[in-house]
């Protein structure tokens, strides 16, 4: 199962385009709240999660998703039970990915040490133990998938489709979505 993690202040392309196209892919895919299952975008957008996150069994993870957006980042960042959660997801085999000012909040559990990792421009002294790679807008290492931004939601998405369900599967969904970019 993959889990999309929503605080309040989340950046809505940054988990709903993502969640679009897993699903798409036939993949297991829920957004968690980390507060209850109302939550509101950063732009006043608000969505219904499917679970709150002290539903989630992080043993039953296998990629858990961090999207960008200020203030939800910080209210990640400072979300005891989303800090526990990521470690113990970390611990077993389970994937971790994360976009735009998400990837700090793994940085900043020192779950980046030593990987290549890339984020919102301007944001890479928070990328804490990580080597930054700017200018990119989807970077691969190991079980780690990290993306630049929001205007990359797309590619973020179909990469995360391609890392669990095959190169195939992350092409048949960007043609069915008439995505026209390359996949990375």
């Amino acid at each position: 199962m993959v889990v999309i993690l929503l605080a309040n202040g989340f950046e809505e392309s940054e988990a709903i385009v993502p969640a679009d196209m897993l699903r798409r892919a036939g993949v297991e895919t829920v957004l968690a709240g980390v507060d209850g299952l109302q939550v509101t975008s950063s732009h006043n957008i608000t969505v219904l999660a499917d679970v709150t996150l002290d539903q989630v069994d992080p043993a039953n993870v296998e990629l858990a998703v961090v999207p960008g957006g200020l203030p939800g980042v910080n209210r990640l960042k400072a979300h005891a039970g989303v800090s526990a959660f990521l470690r113990k997801t970390a611990e077993g085999s389970a994937q971790l990915a994360a976009i735009c000012a998400g990837p700090t909040v793994l940085a900043q559990l020192g779950l980046l040490e030593g990987v290549n990792a890339v984020c919102y421009p301007g944001m890479e002294k928070e990328l804490t133990g990580a080597q930054a790679r700017p200018g990119t807008q989807v970077v691969v290492d190991g079980r780690f998938t990290t993306c630049e931004s929001a205007g990359s939601a797309f590619e973020f998405g179909l990469k995360l489709v391609e890392r669990l369900k095959g190169r195939e599967a992350a092409e048949a969904v960007a043609k069915a979505a008439c995505f026209h970019g390359a996949l990375s």
